[in-house]
C-alpha cells in the first residue's frame, strides 16, 4: 500500500472516531439509522435531526463583590408534536449549544420510550457553580428564568435539575416564574422540594431506574444482583444513589470514582462512609492516598459497569479492555459508537443512557401530572409506578433489538423516535 494511501486510510479511522466523540453528530447518526430501520422517508430525518428551536440567552448577574458577570446561557426543544417540552438545566463550565442540543434530542428519545406525553427539552448556562456563593446562583437561577420566560411554562416546556443543580436551584426558578406570571406555578418545573410541590422519590429516581435496568439485564444473562461485583464511576446524584442501593441490594461496589481518581476494593468498598464523607459536589478521593484513575477503573474486572459521570469514555482505544459483561451507562453519551459496536461484538449487554437513566424524566413526569391534579402520592406509589415503567420500556427495547438483529442503543432510538416521527406525520408536518 502506498504511504500516501496509508496516511489518508488512518485519518479516515480518526476522523470517523473524532465524529463519534461528538456527541451532536452521534446522535443524528443514530437517529437516520432509526428512522431508516423504521421505513421513514429523509424529510422525517431533516425535521428530527435538529431542535425546532433554540434560544441563546445573556444573563447579567451582580455578584457579591458588586461586579456585574455576564453569563451565556441555552434553552433547546427539540420537538414538541407530542406534547409539551421536557428537560434538565445544568449549570457548568462545559455547557455547550452541540450539547444542549443533543441532550434535548435525547430527552425526546427517553419521553418516547417511557410514553410519556412530552417532547425534548434541555437548558444549560455556561458557569462553574463550585466557584459560586449561594446568592450569587440565586441571582443567576432567576435571572435564567426571566430571559427565557416567554418560552417555557407548565403546557410549553417543564425544566427540571440536571448537572450542578438541584431542588433548591429548581425552587428559585418556581419563584421567579411565579412572580412573573403573578399566579402560583408549581407545574412550571419539577425536582422541587417536598414542600414546594416536589414528588416523593424525585431525588433517587434516576438511580432507581438505573438499578432496575441492572436487574433486568441480569435476569437476561441469568444471573443475580447479589453478591454481583459493581464498578461506578461518578458520585454525584446517580452515582452515589446507586452505589447505595447495590450495597443494600447484596451487590459488591468494587470501586467507585469522583472527577478526581477513584478508589478499588476487590472485597467490596464501605459506600456508607463514602456517602457520609463526600462534600457537596459528590468528591471523596481527596481522603484516599491510594487512588486509581477513572480510566483504570473502567477496565477493572467485574460483572457490571455503570459509567455515571461525563460522556465519552468507552472509546474504541479501550472498548476491548472492558471486563464487564453488563455496562449499564448512567450518564449523558458515556460510550461512542465505535465503542458500542465492538462491545456489541464482543457480547456486551449494553444498556443505552437514554433507557438506563429515563427514570429521572419519568418520575418527573410523575411530578408534573400530581402538581396538575394537586393530589400527591406516597413513595411507595412512586417506586410502584416507575418500576412499572422501566420493566416494560426495557422488555420492548430488548425484544426490539433481537427482533431488527441491531444493539440495544440502535433499538433504544427506534423505541424512542417512533413516537415523535408519528405525531409529527399526524400533525401534516411531513
Amino acid at each position: 500500500m502506498p504511504a500516501n494511501q496509508l496516511v489518508d486510510e488512518m485519518s479516515k479511522e480518526q476522523q470517523k472516531e473524532q465524529e463519534s466523540l461528538n456527541l451532536f453528530y452521534s446522535t443524528q447518526t443514530v437517529i437516520r439509522k432509526a428512522l431508516n430501520k423504521l421505513g421513514y422517508t429523509n424529510e422525517m430525518y431533516e425535521l428530527l435531526k435538529d431542535p425546532l428551536r433554540l434560544l441563546t440567552v445573556r444573563i447579567p448577574v451582580r455578584m457579591d463583590d458588586g461586579t456585574v458577570k455576564v453569563f451565556t446561557g441555552y434553552r433547546s426543544q427539540h420537538n414538541d408534536a407530542v406534547g409539551p417540552t421536557k428537560g434538565g438545566v445544568r449549570f457548568h463550565p462545559e455547557v455547550d449549544e452541540e450539547e444542549v442540543k443533543a441532550l434535548s434530542i435525547w430527552m425526546s428519545l427517553k419521553c418516547g420510550i417511557t410514553d410519556l406525553p412530552y417532547g425534548g427539552g434541555k437548558g444549560g448556562i455556561i458557569c462553574d457553580p463550585r466557584q459560586m456563593s449561594f446568592r450569587e446562583l440565586e441571582r443567576l437561577s432567576r435571572g435564567y428564568v426571566r430571559a427565557v420566560s416567554q418560552i417555557v411554562g407548565p403546557s410549553k416546556d417543564i425544566p427540571a435539575p440536571d448537572v450542578y443543580t438541584n431542588s433548591q436551584i429548581m425552587a428559585w426558578m418556581m419563584d421567579e416564574y411565579s412572580r412573573l406570571r403573578e399566579f402560583d406555578s408549581p407545574g412550571f418545573i419539577t425536582g422541587k422540594p417536598l414542600v414546594l410541590g416536589g414528588s416523593k422519590g424525585r431525588e433517587t429516581a434516576t438511580a432507581a431506574g438505573v438499578t432496575i435496568c441492572i436487574e433486568e439485564a441480569l435476569k437476561k444473562k441469568g444471573k443475580e444482583l447479589k453478591g454481583a461485583r459493581v464498578v461506578i464511576q461518578g458520585f454525584g446524584n446517580a452515582g452515589s444513589y446507586l452505589a447505595k442501593f447495590m450495597h443494600d441490594a447484596g451487590a459488591k461496589v468494587i470501586a467507585v470514582s469522583d472527577v478526581y481518581g477513584g478508589i478499588y476494593d476487590p472485597n467490596g468498598l464501605d459506600i456508607d462512609y463514602l456517602l457520609d464523607r463526600r462534600d457537596s459536589f459528590g468528591t471523596f478521593s481527596q481522603l484516599f492516598t491510594e487512588t486509581i484513575t477513572n480510566q483504570e477503573l473502567l477496565e477493572i474486572d467485574c460483572d457490571i459497569l455503570v459509567p455515571a459521570a461525563i460522556s465519552n469514555q468507552i472509546t474504541a482505544q479501550n472498548a476491548a479492555n472492558i471486563k464487564a459483561s453488563i455496562v449499564v451507562e448512567a450518564a449523558n453519551g458515556p460510550t461512542t459508537l465505535e465503542a458500542t459496536t465492538i462491545l456489541t461484538e464482543r457480547g456486551v449487554l449494553l444498556v443505552p443512557d437514554i433507557l438506563a437513566s429515563a427514570g429521572g424524566v419519568t418520575v418527573s413526569y410523575f411530578e408534573w401530572v400530581q402538581n396538575n391534579q394537586g393530589y400527591y402520592w406516597s413513595e411507595e406509589e412512586v417506586e410502584e409506578k416507575l418500576a412499572k415503567v422501566m420493566k416494560k420500556s426495557f422488555e420492548t427495547i430488548y425484544e426490539t433489538a433481537k427482533s431488527h438483529q441491531v444493539d440495544m442503543r440502535l433499538a433504544a432510538y427506534m423505541v424512542g423516535i417512533r413516537k415523535v416521527a408519528e405525531a409529527s406525520s399526524f400533525r401534516g408536518w411531513v
